[in-house]
């Protein structure tokens, strides 16, 4: 059977700490456990994993129990939406409690802080399933199916329309590390985070990564590979919601702005507002690649498991 390898961190907290190689290690462990799910059912048997999450979730719940129920493993889940981490006992409380248990984390927090805070008081592996900051998971899975599309997405173009939230954050590592050229196309004040623009632009020069950052729909998506939109106002910014709507109207994903690509894929992490960040139209289309990429977060989640728990595995 196949050897699996090591990611080189004992925790995924960011694509930034990645190389390209240990993105390319996730990417080819994630697909052999595709084309393979039948036949690797017990990579991670007798494994236990703890969930928590202060946040609603369809894709990254379902996927991470259904994924280590695949290999063999169990989830717990633990529904902090009421009571956030570290707020009714010490996160490094938690986590001394946790790794006594469980073989393995996945946090999904409001504070990028508690994931960041859980992981340095673990022994065992802590990834980060969201937070305000970061969605390492999602842009892995973004850019996995993208390489199921196009083979290499070195040198091509991806544009994010929106708001420069944590999937933007994410996407902008990810494409930096891969040598994609990404466009980031905001209403201004909404611009993603100068951390992670300057980060991104230092690893860009090594893999050949363009960043632009830009305020103008149009000229974002002309020519452009692929256009991904997220939600205007995210989970914490429901008091915004009306002002958004307004502010982001122009940014909204149609068939005219899809026109504008060359024969662009449509992204999108879900769920989606139809009719408001993006039609149906374009939703629904022959060029969306939105449940493709949901089904391939079981993939790439697995994949990001098994190289944190299981070591070289058999």
């Amino acid at each position: 059977m196949t050897k699996f390898g090591k990611l080189p961190h004992k925790d995924l907290l960011s694509i930034a700490q990645l190389s390209g190689d240990d993105v390319q290690q996730i990417f080819a462990t994630a697909a052999e456990l595709k084309a393979k799910r039948a036949e690797l059912n017990d990579l991670l048997a007798g494994k236990k994993l703890a969930m928590i999450f202060e946040k609603d979730s369809l894709r990254t719940r379902f996927t991470f129990d259904i994924g280590m129920q695949d290999m063999g493993g169990h989830a717990v889940f633990l529904d902090h939406r009421d009571a956030r981490i570290g707020s009714r006992e010490a996160v490094r409380d938690v986590a001394r409690n946790l790794e006594r248990w469980v073989d393995c984390v996945v946090a999904r927090t409001f504070k990028h802080r508690a994931v960041v805070e859980l992981a340095e008081n673990c022994s065992i592996p802590v990834i980060n399933g969201l937070t305000d900051y970061l969605h390492p998971c999602q842009a892995l899975s973004d850019f996995f199916t993208l390489t199921e599309k196009w083979g290499d997405v070195k040198g091509k173009r991806l544009t994010y329309i929106g708001d420069g939230n944590n999937t933007c954050h994410s996407l902008i590592y990810a494409a930096a590390k891969l040598g994609t050229n990404i466009t980031v196309c905001t209403p201004e004040g909404y611009e993603p985070n100068a951390k992670v623009i300057n980060q991104a632009m230092i690893a860009g020069q090594e893999s050949g990564s363009e960043l632009r950052i830009m305020n103008e729909p149009k000229e974002a998506c002309e020519g452009t590979n692929a256009v991904y939109t997220d939600v205007w106002a995210s989970m914490g910014q429901e008091d915004e919601v009306e002002e958004r709507a307004g502010l982001f109207r122009e940014y909204q994903v149609d068939e005219e702005l899809m026109a504008l690509t060359d024969n662009g894929l449509f992204m999108h992490c879900l769920p989606a507002h139809r009719g408001h960040e993006v039609t149906s139209g374009v939703m629904d289309g022959e060029n969306s690649i939105v449940f493709d990429i949901a089904e391939n977060r079981l993939h790439v989640q697995k994949a990001i498991m098994l190289l944190l728990m299981n070591g070289e595995g058999s």
